[in-house]
């Protein structure tokens, strides 16, 4: 009856340490295709905890201890290890959730405009979203211009999303669940399905396969995006998590040497920044650092012609489908021929607009990781 118990207190550890060890960034875990067998371990958790913890009732009582404290040690061992899994090393337990989103107009605006935002503009209605805030809750749930929109980001992959929160036609709820290939899952409320955060797919669970719909988004600096959507709004910092929102400028500027979140400031590095644009079932990927240089890349994926533009601020970003016509910027003005547009691609001269395209500031190792058939601008 001893063997039961030894047996039920080290297939329970085993399993604790398992279950966050392939959902979480820890040694190897996450260069690992283990994705569905992290799920089945979630899935059946209180199956496996019921049936060790039967093994450790039945040798604990079982049993005639001469000593009665030896079985103390491993079972005060066993509390701290389930503990630390379940409510320290839990990704929402890590991360928690605003309590209430609150986005004010730019004149009761408290946020760094020299911040980071992923801006979205719906019916007319434009709201900015801080990277400083997003980074540490990882997704927040909001409606703009009457459309509910999941605003996303992961420090680790520096990938932005935004996607409408629609699972078989109906709004859902998410919460964040881990990380696979460094990056965040959400699991939906209702099928428990597991989502990656920089496809919208889920990847395992009742709904694998199934694709959340994009919404598009813009990353820019709040003045900048304030500039090109005056009437917008920004969502400001929850009090309770201060603390936490305080330590994302390095990240912001890149000067960040963390092993995980840090950036690389050479060139197609793993923890490089690179500019990601698909079009057609086609992936490219543009250096940032070439994109600093020359502040305008005119290029062709497939057959669509392209223009990638950065802004005077050297941090907000903006791409369009184009002519082959040569394309110039100055001043955060773009003339192609004889039109000129803000860097916005809204036309100043002409009725005109540019047709912007979706583009994403992204960790080398994230985009080549989630588009395997990239191509190097």
């Amino acid at each position: 009856m001893k063997k039961l118990f030894w047996f039920g207190c080290l297939g329970l550890f085993l399993f604790e340490i398992a279950n966050v060890y392939f959902i979480m960034p820890m040694p190897g875990s996450q260069r690992m295709n283990s994705i569905d067998t992290a799920y089945f371990l979630y899935k059946w958790r209180w199956i496996f905890r019921g049936l060790f913890a039967l093994l450790i009732v039945l040798g604990l009582f079982r049993s005639n201890w001469k000593r009665k404290w030896v079985p103390v040690i491993p079972l005060l061992l066993l509390a701290s290890v389930i503990y630390m899994a379940n409510f320290k090393m839990a990704a929402d337990a890590m991360f928690k959730q605003t309590g209430q989103l609150v986005t004010v107009p730019a004149d009761q605006n408290k946020v760094d405009s020299n911040r980071l935002v992923i801006g979205v503009s719906i019916n007319g209605k434009a709201k900015a979203y801080p990277i400083q805030f997003l980074g540490y809750h990882h997704q927040v749930q909001d409606v703009v211009g009457g459309k509910n929109v999941l605003v996303t980001y992961c420090t680790v992959c520096r990938t932005g999303r935004v996607f409408e929160p629609l699972v078989n036609g109906k709004k859902e709820t998410f919460r964040l669940v881990g990380m696979d290939h460094f990056n965040a899952m959400l699991e939906d409320a209702g099928t428990k399905s597991w989502w990656q955060q920089a496809t919208g797919r889920a990847i395992t669970g009742k709904l694998k396969g199934q694709q959340l719909p994009e919404v598009f988004s813009t990353q820019t600096t709040l003045a900048k995006w304030l500039t090109l959507n005056p009437v917008s709004e920004i969502m400001q910092a929850d009090s309770t998590f201060i603390k936490s929102y305080s330590k994302t400028t390095k990240y912001e500027d890149g000067t960040s040497r963390d092993k995980l979140t840090g950036t690389d400031t050479l060139s197609w590095k793993d923890k490089s920044w690179i500019i990601g644009i698909k079009s057609n079932g086609m992936a490219k990927a543009y250096d940032w650092n070439q994109l600093k240089k020359e502040k305008l890349i005119q290029d062709k994926l497939g057959n669509t012609s392209l223009l990638l533009l950065l802004a005077g601020d050297n941090k907000s970003f903006f791409a369009f489908e184009s002519s082959d016509q040569k394309a110039t910027l100055q001043n955060d003005t773009l003339t192609i021929g004889n039109k000129y547009f803000a860097i916005n691609g809204k036309g100043i001269d002409t009725a005109f607009n540019l047709k912007p395209v979706v583009a994403y500031q992204e960790f080398w190792h994230s985009w080549k990781t989630f588009n395997p058939h990239t191509m190097k601008y």
